[in-house]
């Protein structure tokens, strides 16, 4: 009697693809990095568009690990 067959096992991607989430977090982290007025960019300080920048660059660093993943 034979054994029956399974399936491989899907491939997992490097851990290291995971070490891309610390970007954002890091990023908020160090705060001396952005704690200034200037530039500004359209009427609105650099402390507030640094950190609404990271919103959309979480985004991408979220999807990144999500394809590799996948």
């Amino acid at each position: 009697m034979q054994k029956p067959e399974t399936p491989p096992k899907p491939r997992r991607a490097f851990p290291w693809v995971r070490l891309v989430l610390l970007l954002p977090v890091i990023a908020m982290l160090w705060v001396p990095s952005y704690n200034r007025n200037e530039p500004n960019w359209g009427g609105i300080p650099f402390f507030y568009w640094y950190q609404l920048l990271w919103i959309v660059l979480g985004t991408v660093c979220i999807a990144i690990v999500y394809r590799a993943e996948r």
